[in-house]
């Protein structure tokens, strides 16, 4: 009995490993519930889950519009690798970009079904940082400008979806809570980009932009932190410009890289 007891946990390990390489197998386009219990020959609630303690831990995520499942952002960070999607091994060179030639701390997030998730980010050389997120920390989507660029960029329906499912979780952040979200959404929208002022931490100014893909999808975010008076006014516009292009140029890369895979698979 007590054997059976030790071998529980292990058991548990196992399972949990194998739905992990059926995601990894999976792919991109990830898979459903029924999907992943016939591949591991879990029944459906064996799997779901294994699935919801994996979400727990960054490990597997949820896309809120199509139902399916996908590896989270937590398995790259362990392989220290960044993203699922392979952003992480571009983000660092851009980071680097933008850090030095701000002189501020630059960040790059992806988004993982309901939440954001911070997969880099790179200090400038002005002596006042800072840090308000850390590399693999998770937030609602559409707080703080990382989350708030990606959110923007969605569907109206979608972002409508994000906001109502993460109801409960918002009320931990009050500025971005229910109707100041969807005001903090159009304005963003306005803009063309995420202006967050001293919303998540006082004193503290951000500004995002999306890394759109070729349909126009947000694959990411990039944005810049300081302190507010670095954040503002016509330096405000300089660093969303500058955030645009390496954006720009981010997505470019991810298209070309993607482009190389389909036809060597083509092949």
């Amino acid at each position: 009995m007590e054997k059976d007891r030790d071998l529980a946990p292990v058991k548990s390990i196992s399972r949990a490993a194998a739905v992990l390489r059926v995601l990894a197998d999976l792919g991109t386009p990830g898979g459903t519930l029924g999907d992943i219990a016939k591949a591991t020959g879990f029944g459906k609630g064996t799997a779901h889950r294994i699935l919801a303690a994996l979400n727990d831990e960054g490990f597997a995520y949820q896309n809120l519009t199509t139902r399916r499942y996908h590896l989270g952002a937590g398995i790259g960070l362990l392989a220290r690798r960044a993203s699922v999607n392979e952003i992480g091994s571009f983000a660092q060179p851009v980071l680097m970009r933008l850090a030095e030639e701000t002189g501020d701390t630059a960040y790059i997030q992806v988004r993982e079904g309901l939440r954001s998730v911070c997969i880099g980010r790179q200090q400038g050389t002005y002596p006042i940082k800072t840090l308000s997120l850390d590399v693999g920390q998770s937030r609602p989507l559409g707080v703080g400008s990382g989350g708030l660029a990606i959110l923007a960029s969605l569907a109206q329906s979608e972002i409508t979806a994000v906001i109502e499912a993460n109801a409960r979780w918002l009320a931990e952040f009050p500025a971005f809570e229910g109707d100041k979200l969807v005001g903090l959404v159009r304005q963003t929208q306005s803009l063309g980009y995420a202006y967050v002022e001293g919303l998540v931490l006082p004193g503290i100014n951000a500004i995002a932009v999306p890394v759109l893909g070729a349909d126009g999808h947000p694959l990411a975010s990039l944005s810049i932190t300081a302190i507010a008076e670095r954040i503002h006014g016509d330096r405000a516009l300089w660093l969303a410009g500058l955030l645009r292009e390496e954006a720009r140029q981010l997505s470019a890369a991810l298209a070309r890289t993607l482009q190389h895979k389909n036809a060597q698979e083509a092949k």
